[in-house]
């Protein structure tokens, strides 16, 4: 500890003019850690990542003794030893064991096992683009939120002229608030307390597919099945997202606004949909049975699709803005100069473009595990907006500590993923429009298609100059754009569908999801 604060340099500048510099981080192979006295592995019945070490280990009654803390987290794969503030000066040390499963494989795939110059780069390249490791993936996700909207800055008071701190317009504060109870988990004191149930928002992504009987002896004949993945699309979704930033107010018989974020009770029941397509209202593509609780992008797209909407009641927030708009710009950045270190750059035509994506992962290992872990980042960030409670001794109406924090928001995570869903009905909607081509089925951000070739360029819709239409699916490497999932037969995605899978998750070969965490 005294080496790393006092003579290493180790450690990032803030990201914001009113937040904290990056604590120094040091990682430990299996065999520093055993050099330092700590057991190569911990063992224990819990999951690997809650295993800690006992209060009467000799490191920890050393850390104790030297006048060093330990956060009530004590010493496990991440652990956070510090002494308390000295005037301006923060002492404190990020360890994270990588013996430990420190760096989980599916966001960080193979950085474990590879050479420590290896983990170095990639860890390295990471704390550049996003931000020096604090933990998962995830919880990596949910401080970049904060490191870029800082919740305080100084501000001058008028009787004294001395600086304080302040509130920092367009952060979410310092204070942790209650959802309305619509928002919250059915385990939330707030729905518990209040005897609530007037139902949930559903707002999910897609896991829809197509029922059989409405595939028409064309698309039977087509020869493959060809899965689209959008990139990092709920980053996508988060550009210029507004979203509330003070507690909700209850609303009764509102007028709808498309621009106030929030939670609406209405029916969309009478909305038409072609049934090729999925309900852009519910996560599995069923449509609505009668009224239900809606984020207000879903909402505002029935009404671009024209139809009347009469909310019967709101919980809506007065004061709002683009919360996640530098977390979006800064992971938007990272994706695409990380991608352009592995061949893959916007100039590339689209079958170059293709090719590039076929081989990426091979280019450079270490910067493909930056990619994947940017991606995790993205995905655990928005997941940890609504962190639900974790182990058994949990009950139900108990305050779990995720809900001490100001970025505990089920209804910003709502709005990204309901933004996602409604832009990418809003793609499959043109695309019918454009060619005529219906969806096999939708995963989160994959969808597949009937094509009379194995490749996207097969069916995607291109003007006369060779440009891509506006408005359908559309190749490339930035946020919101596709590239290419898999490839099966026809026949083999027609025989999942009747066994009621779906081949949108099984495309790539193997579990895609599971294997992406994406």
């Amino acid at each position: 500890m005294e080496w790393t604060l006092k003579e290493s340099g180790i450690g990032a500048p803030r990201l914001h003019r009113s937040g904290k510099d990056s604590d120094p981080l040091i990682v430990l192979t299996a065999a520093a850690a055993v050099k330092l006295g700590l057991p190569e592995r911990l063992e224990g019945h819990e999951q690997r990542r809650s295993l800690r070490l006992p209060e009467d280990h000799p490191v920890v009654k050393q850390v104790v003794k030297a006048k060093w803390l330990l956060t009530q987290r004590g010493f496990g794969p991440w652990a956070r030893i510090y002494r308390k503030v000295q005037g301006r000066e923060r002492q404190c040390v990020q360890l994270a064991v990588l013996s430990w499963d420190a760096l989980d494989d599916r966001s960080w795939p193979g950085v474990t096992d590879m050479e420590p110059a290896d983990i170095a780069r990639v860890l390295g390249v990471y704390a550049q683009r996003v931000i020096t490791p604090r933990g998962s993936t995830a919880v990596s996700g949910l401080e970049l939120m904060t490191a870029l909207r800082p919740p305080t800055r100084a501000v001058q008071d008028p009787q004294t002229g001395n600086w304080v701190p302040g509130h920092n317009p367009g952060s979410l504060g310092t204070e942790p608030m209650d959802p309305a109870p619509p928002e919250a988990t059915p385990e939330h004191p707030v729905v518990v307390d209040s005897g609530w149930s007037g139902g949930f928002l559903n707002e999910e992504a897609y896991q829809w597919v197509r029922d059989v009987s409405l595939l028409s002896d064309e698309e039977c004949t087509l020869p493959y099945a060809v899965g689209l993945d959008l990139n990092t699309a709920f980053l996508a979704a988060a550009a210029r997202l507004v979203v509330g930033l003070s507690a909700p107010d209850h609303f009764h018989a509102p007028t709808f606004n498309p621009k106030i974020p929030g939670s609406w009770l209405v029916d969309l029941s009478h909305v038409e949909v072609d049934p090729r397509l999925p309900s852009p209202f519910t996560p599995d593509g069923t449509r609505p049975a009668g009224p239900a609780w809606y984020q207000t992008h879903t909402v505002a797209y029935a009404q671009e699709l024209g139809y009347n909407v009469a909310p019967l009641e709101a919980y809506l927030r007065r004061e709002t803005g683009a919360y996640l708009d530098p977390w979006h710009d800064r992971l938007k950045n990272a994706y695409v100069d990380t991608l352009a270190d592995l061949g893959v750059t916007k100039d590339l035509s689209d079958a170059e473009f293709l090719a590039a994506m076929e081989r990426h992962k091979d280019t450079d290992p270490a910067m493909a595990a930056v990619l994947a872990a940017i991606k995790a980042t993205v995905k655990g960030g928005i997941g940890k907006l609504r962190e639900r409670p974790q182990g058994r001794k949990y009950k139900e109406g108990e305050r779990w500590p995720a809900l001490q924090r100001p970025t505990w928001r089920p209804d910003i995570r709502a709005a990204v993923i309901s933004k996602a869903r409604i832009n990418m009905h809003r793609k499959l909607r043109n695309m019918a429009t454009m060619t005529g081509l219906y969806p096999l089925a939708v995963l989160s951000d994959c969808v597949v298609y009937p094509s009379p070739g194995d490749s996207p360029l097969d069916f995607l819709p291109y003007a006369a100059s060779g440009k891509p239409q506006p408005g359908g699916f559309r190749l490339g490497p930035t946020p919101g754009l596709a590239k290419l999932e898999g490839v099966q037969s026809m026949l083999w995605a027609v025989d999942l569908m009747e066994q009621g899978y779906n081949p949108a998750r099984h495309i790539k070969g193997g579990d895609a999801v599971l294997d992406e965490g994406e």
